[in-house]
């Protein structure tokens, strides 16, 4: 498997969305590589994080989502490969970029001493207000009287007018109550801030201290920046206001110049500091906060070229998105008639979008879309190709959606249960031919489902997640035979394929945590029957059970007591093999 090349690397990711004046984290830390040709298929429950975790890849987060932490690198190299004309005007535009990055680099010269200076100016402002400690507990208690009334206002939309006036007048009190104790919170923190800073300005053996350090600091810092800057830095300014041109040369004039002014003003901040712009990954995290990096490769007379450092975690532009989605990450939803519009006919939904991410004419779309309904099963597609998707079965509109997602053979497939709305028989049929066109088209496909018999049918790997984390990872094999997280184990044993007749088909108790809310210890640890003590104050580590196979569960501790799986999924060889062919 590690042999295999990595097509999407996914590392430390956090999203979380903005619901009704609070903040709900989705995904929680995930980090997960997806390999090239693979079959992944992601499970949990209804809530996990599933289908969250694949539209932050997909450029498909709704408005109030929002990548907080993490990267997420898709290793294309079509997609990568860039290339832009080297004209006078960008000539000009790159000599100006290495002017400004020349006279940058002698703030580099002084980059540890402004540390310091930093440093310094740190240590008195945490002097002279509240200390990290008292800051975070006051934030904490701020934020939970804000959250109670943020719920209460909520609950008070719901009430009806005409039927709960009571409800509603107690509710406006409550709240009038808790804009009292959030105002005299502040007001509380305010003072105690106040009385810190006057306790430093008052204390006169300090201040002068101060001061003194100061004054040597900046001295000092002012004789540094005044040094010759290195051959090697100019040689680096030379590709960088290259690189700074290849990331910005696809956009429009005016979000060209902003973007070039954000990125100096980056790199300003950036040798200022005293980053390691020589290193790859600090420098493409400088570049990541205007937009993503082109790493310069080589040139001629006429263009440069380079290869993009594709962080989709971080991509802020709509026209980045249309050359991603779509074209070399396409999606299948569960319901078809939902993903196909209904005034359109089905031969014009196709060629629409070959038309949109493929240089072809309209004859040439033609029969490349007559050639995609074939190829997924469409009988007489010629005679359809002008139907409506009303005059399509179920199975047939799931067939299109396939046909449309892969008409611009896109490197990776997101299969987001895509037989749920079908009956059993045609569920069979639709997994067969996402099998079936895979080995012809080479894609990975990113199955998401809560159906582990569709997992063991189609995957080569499993992730299973719980409350927005990946909680075990391992090959089918693995995990179907070899389960380790207590999660693994109660999904499992609720399988009705693996049920004996006459027993009580097992069902896992309680109910996810609320993403509101910070989460302490194992997520599961609440619903855990083989619950230890360590699982409600700590967050278990990643535990490598083989080559292959993780699990995020304390059982897996070398200190932690032996505890059998459940007798229902011992021994399941024989039972996975008659129920899934596995």
């Amino acid at each position: 498997m590690d042999e295999r090349k990595v097509l999407l690397s996914v590392k430390d990711l956090d999203v979380k969305f903005r619901v009704r004046g609070r903040i709900l984290t989705a995904i929680r830390g995930i980090s997960l590589d997806i390999y090239e040709n693979e079959s992944i298929a992601i499970v949990g429950e209804s809530g996990s994080g599933k289908s969250v975790f694949t539209k932050t890849f997909a450029g498909m987060l709704d408005s109030n989502g929002f990548v907080s932490n993490g990267s997420i690198v898709f290793n294309d190299d079509e997609l990568a490969d860039t290339v832009v004309k080297l004209d006078s005007s960008a000539r000009s535009l790159i000599e100006r970029a290495r002017q400004k990055l020349d006279e940058y680099s002698h703030l580099e010269l002084g980059a540890e001493t402004y540390r310091k200076i930093l440093a310094l100016e740190n240590e008195k402002k945490e002097k002279s207000g509240l200390s990290g400690e008292e800051q975070a507990a006051a934030e904490a208690e701020l934020k939970e009287l804000k959250d109670k009334r943020t719920d209460l206002y909520n609950l008070k939309q719901t009430y009806d007018p005409a039927k709960e006036k009571d409800k509603i007048k107690q509710a406006a009190r409550e709240l009038k109550e808790y804009d009292a104790k959030i105002k005299e919170a502040q007001k509380r923190n305010e003072a105690l801030a106040r009385e810190k800073k006057h306790n430093v300005d008052a204390d006169a053996a300090y201040m002068k201290r101060y001061h003194e350090e100061s004054a040597r600091l900046h001295t000092q810092y002012d004789k540094e920046i005044k040094g010759q800057v290195s051959q090697e830095a100019l040689k680096r300014n030379e590709i960088l206001a290259k690189e700074i041109y290849l990331s910005v040369g696809r956009y429009s004039f005016r979000k060209r110049s902003k973007c070039v002014s954000g990125l100096l003003d980056a790199l300003k901040k950036a040798m200022e500091l005293g980053v390691d712009l020589d290193d790859e990954g600090q420098r493409n995290a400088v570049f990541d906060n205007v937009t993503f990096r082109v790493r310069y490769l080589d040139e001629t007379a006429e263009q440069l070229h380079g290869t993009c450092i594709l962080n989709l975690a971080n991509v802020k532009d709509s026209k980045d998105w249309t050359k991603i989605r779509g074209r070399r990450i396409a999606t299948v939803f569960q319901d078809p008639m939902t993903s196909l519009n209904p005034i359109i006919t089905i031969g014009k939904q196709i060629t629409s979008i070959i038309l949109k991410h493929q240089d072809c004419t309209e004859v040439e779309a033609r029969r490349r879309a007559l050639e995609m309904m074939g190829k997924v099963g469409i009988p007489n597609a010629a005679a359809r190709f002008d139907d409506y998707p009303f005059q399509y079965s179920g199975g047939m509109r799931q067939r299109i959606v396939i046909a449309i997602a892969l008409s611009c053979q896109p490197k990776i497939l997101i299969c987001d249960e895509p037989t749920t709305a079908l009956d059993v028989t045609i569920q069979a049929q639709i997994l067969q031919l996402i099998k079936d066109l895979q080995k012809e088209f080479g894609y990975t496909i990113v199955f998401i489902t809560h159906d582990l018999g569709v997992v063991a049918n189609i995957a080569d790997r499993v992730a299973v997640l719980y409350a927005g984390q990946v909680i075990e990872l391992g090959t089918v094999r693995d995990v179907f035979y070899d389960p380790r997280h207590p999660y693994t184990w109660a999904l499992l044993s609720s399988l009705p394929q693996l049920a004996q007749k006459n027993t009580k088909l097992y069902s896992i108790t309680g109910t996810p945590p609320s993403l509101y809310n910070q989460i302490v210890g194992d997520a599961f640890a609440p619903r855990n029957p083989y619950c230890l003590e360590i699982d409600t104050v700590a967050e278990p580590p990643m535990f490598q059970v083989s080559e292959t196979h993780f699990a995020k569960t304390w059982l897996l501790d070398p200190r932690a007591p032996k505890i059998e799986k459940p007798e229902g999924i011992q021994d399941i060889h024989e039972k996975l093999m008659e129920a899934f062919n596995i």
